[in-house]
């Protein structure tokens, strides 16, 4: 009887639906989870002599409320929200230690040529030199001890590029399982239904995922790819490509993110990845921090005391001290820094590098407070600034370029490569040549205990043009530190709220189609069991019609 087919078509359809509200009930604040529909449509007609009469509802499937563009959206803002967090967190440290203007470099600075000052005053009192010798001192100790800071900060970045790479490569391994699964259920389904729950848990793994790094993912078949920078696989068919943080060949100080490359015995090699390929995500703002902040405030700090201490040494090396001897050098300042790649090859000789003691421009003002690249293609040496990308060749032996002075190596091969960082440990270096206040140069060539002329022009470099090329004094260049360290946290803070913002708005945005309404499904419980109950009606009153049948024959 047909009543009986729809009575059970119909309990059937309000049952599934029932099941699929339920579902969503239980998962309204499952993270992730996206709110299911069960899809029906009539299940056709059957002709008869008085027309064609209905077969009822079927059930077609169970599918997501899912938009792909505005999952994609929310992903990348999450992605661009947990970059700013990662940068503003590491340079907000930087912000309260620059900024303290009652402790650190600044007052040290200030009290150093306070008491030069003093002493070209009173050049004869034992007491003046003492005091300038121990403000010497502990603006070398300050110095050292801000940069100290800087370092610290550096290996402790290390530490969250080694740990973030290893979430990085869990996250992968997972997704991949979650292919493998989804692989294999869509293979036992029926009709090609689709594993919503899978697919909910691989996107909100794919969406935590970016939230470590900017990674670009695509669906192919049953399986998503992963790819990182432009365009490194992470993750291909069911073959997992995992991220290494190495030492970069060209600063074994630093930690650099290395993709798997297959090569040609059958295995992987490690590929170091430009840094500023890696975007978004907290290895992201992690490695920009680095590169945009970190390096530019050490190197700046460095150029500060490498310049400050060069000119003074300049200058106290032409007077004469308390015993009319000729002044020697106030501060000890180590030459730059020269790093071999690590891939040079082994008879490649060594690359000196050391201050120009001569020229047009002072070492201590041509100083730039950037790194530098130092490359042989076999023919010529070629001279890269690393900010500027300005370059420099041929480079020949003993030119002096931006302050600094090269010597060649005796020998080398093509592709061999150094990187220069003439200042980056100017201030961990730096420290006081003398130790006895009489050995202080105050006076000029005419000597005399009271002569304090020389004084006065280690006093004037307070104010003296003698850093940027002649456009800073020591105050104006830690000055400039400061501020740009104080504008960039402005701006990151700024760029960091915004996000947030976007990051509801998408949010918003994604969950008014996926996300779980508890009113609306409660509503949909009630109509589906309102329906379920009149399909269960219909057999009921099919059973009627059919007992009344079976009345007619007695």
């Amino acid at each position: 009887m047909n009543l009986y087919n729809l009575g059970v078509a119909g309990i059937n359809a309000a049952r599934i639906k029932l099941d699929t509200t339920g579902h969503n009930l239980n998962n309204v604040d499952t993270v992730g989870f996206n709110r299911q529909k069960a899809l029906t449509s009539t299940a056709g007609a059957t002709l008869s002599g008085n027309g064609f009469i209905g077969r009822g509802v079927q059930i077609d499937g169970v599918v997501r409320q899912y938009d792909d563009f505005r999952f994609r959206q929310l992903v990348s803002a999450r992605s661009t929200e947990s970059f700013y967090g990662a940068y503003a967190g590491q340079i907000g440290q930087l912000n309260d230690l620059l900024a303290d203007k009652t402790a650190g470099v600044n007052p040290a600075l200030t009290k150093f040529f306070d008491s030069v000052d003093a002493l070209a005053s009173q050049p004869g009192m034992p007491a003046t030199r003492q005091e300038m010798l121990g403000q010497a001192q502990s603006l070398v100790t300050q110095l050292n001890e801000a940069n100290r800071f800087l370092s610290n900060q550096r290996d402790d970045l290390n530490t969250q590029i080694q740990t973030t790479v290893e979430q990085i490569n869990s996250y992968v391994e997972r997704i991949n399982d979650l292919n493998k699964q989804i692989v294999s259920a869509k293979a036992t389904a029926r009709d090609g239904q689709h594993p919503n729950d899978l697919y909910d848990q691989r996107d909100q793994l794919v969406s935590e995922l970016n939230q470590l790094v900017d990674v670009q993912f695509t669906e192919e078949g049953s399986y998503f790819s992963l790819s990182i920078g432009n365009g490194q696989t992470l993750l291909s068919g069911e073959q997992v490509f995992p991220l290494s943080a190495v030492r970069s060949s060209g600063d074994p100080s630093r930690l650099v993110i290395a993709y798997s490359s297959p090569n040609t015995g059958g295995g992987f090699s490690q590929v170091e990845i430009k840094e500023n390929l890696i975007k978004g995500g907290q290895l992201g703002g992690l490695l920009a921090f680095r590169r945009d902040t970190l390096d530019t405030v050490q190197n700046d700090l460095g150029r500060l005391a490498t310049g400050l201490a060069l000119a003074f040494n300049e200058q106290h090396e032409q007077g004469l001290d308390a015993f009319g001897q000729p002044g020697g050098a106030f501060f000890n300042v180590a030459n730059p820094t020269a790093l071999a790649n690590s891939r040079n090859a082994t008879t490649t000789g060594s690359l000196g590098v050391q201050f120009a003691a001569s020229g047009t421009t002072p070492a201590y003002q041509a100083l730039t407070g950037h790194d530098y690249e130092l490359k042989y293609d076999g023919t010529d040496y070629t001279l890269t600034n690393l900010t500027t990308g300005q370059t420099y060749t041929p480079v020949t032996d003993n030119m002096v370029v931006d302050g600094v002075q090269y010597t060649l190596p005796a020998t080398a091969s093509a592709g061999d490569s150094w990187q220069i960082q003439p200042v980056r440990q100017g201030a961990r270096d730096l420290g006081l040549a003398i130790t006895e206040p009489d050995k202080i140069a105050a006076a000029d060539s005419s000597g005399g205990a009271t002569n304090g002329e020389n004084g006065l022009l280690l006093a004037k470099l307070r104010t003296e043009r003698i850093l940027g090329n002649g456009s800073l004094n020591p105050n104006d260049a830690f000055s400039r530190l400061i501020n740009k360290v104080g504008v960039k946290t402005q701006e990151v803070t700024t760029a960091s709220k915004s996000q947030q913002n976007l990051v509801t708005q998408r949010l918003q945005a994604q969950q008014d189609v996926s996300g779980v309404n508890q009113d609306e499904e409660l509503m949909s419980l009630m109509q589906f069991s309102d329906q379920y109950r009149a399909a269960a009606r219909l057999i009921d009153v099919g059973s009627q019609l059919f007992d009344t049948l079976l009345g007619l024959r007695n």
